[in-house]
């Protein structure tokens, strides 16, 4: 067992030659999702290409040994329609390759954020989450928007809605992996997204998280 005082985290921007380490980190941890919902490493460095500032890699070192890659976060600017939110996450991230990126992007859209099972529990994502809001700060955005993954409804698929589930998360009365920690981080939850994501846990659904920008100035043209 490796002790908490044995390894150290650097959160970085992602450089190309991470690409192929990314890559087996999705499979690791998004085995449900399918080939156009999943980062490849030429996918990685295309988002490199497109906006290099809005992609980081949590690297960890142990003593004596080189860094590993073991958690990142994708992500890039986009305009977005709350009146009409519904949308696959492949529509969102283009297939993986980022090409909706809209340089004048009001909203900072979370592609993904993941982290090793091996490094839960070491703030890897609270890290990789503070990376992002203060990218948001940074560039003066309205905020950060993502489609959260539900795994944890299986578990309750006989008792109830997906609804009133998502409502007992939001209340803390359900405790669920990843969305409590990020509604513990800001985010609130705006709508259901069906059809989202391929994710037979939680019937193809996530949630609509949004994550405002307290101070953002609307800009005037």
């Amino acid at each position: 067992m490796i002790t908490r005082e044995q390894v150290t985290v650097r959160i970085v921007h992602t450089r190309p030659e991470h690409g192929e380490a990314l890559e087996k980190l999705q499979h690791v941890v998004f085995p449900t999702l399918t080939d156009d919902e999943i980062f490849t490493a030429k996918k990685y460095r295309k988002h490199i290409e497109l906006f290099p500032q809005g992609q980081f890699v949590a690297l960890v070192t142990h003593e004596g040994r080189a860094p590993l890659v073991a958690g990142s976060t994708v992500t890039f600017r986009a305009n977005f329609d709350f009146d009409h939110p519904n949308h696959t996450y492949a529509e969102a991230i283009a297939d993986g390759w980022l090409t909706n990126h809209t340089p004048d992007g009001e909203w900072l859209y979370g592609g993904d954020l993941n982290v090793h099972p091996d490094y839960h529990g070491r703030g890897l994502g609270s890290r990789l989450y503070r990376a992002r809001q203060k990218l948001v700060e940074r560039l003066g955005l309205r905020g950060e928007i993502a489609g959260a993954m539900l795994p944890g409804y299986h578990k309750y698929r006989s008792q109830m809605s997906i609804e009133t589930w998502l409502q007992h998360v939001i209340d803390g009365k359900i405790h669920t992996s990843p969305l409590s920690m990020q509604l513990g981080k800001g985010f609130k939850v705006r709508a259901i997204l069906r059809d989202h994501i391929t994710d037979p846990r939680c019937d193809n659904c996530a949630a609509l998280i949004v994550r405002e920008n307290p101070n953002y100035r609307r800009r005037h043209h």
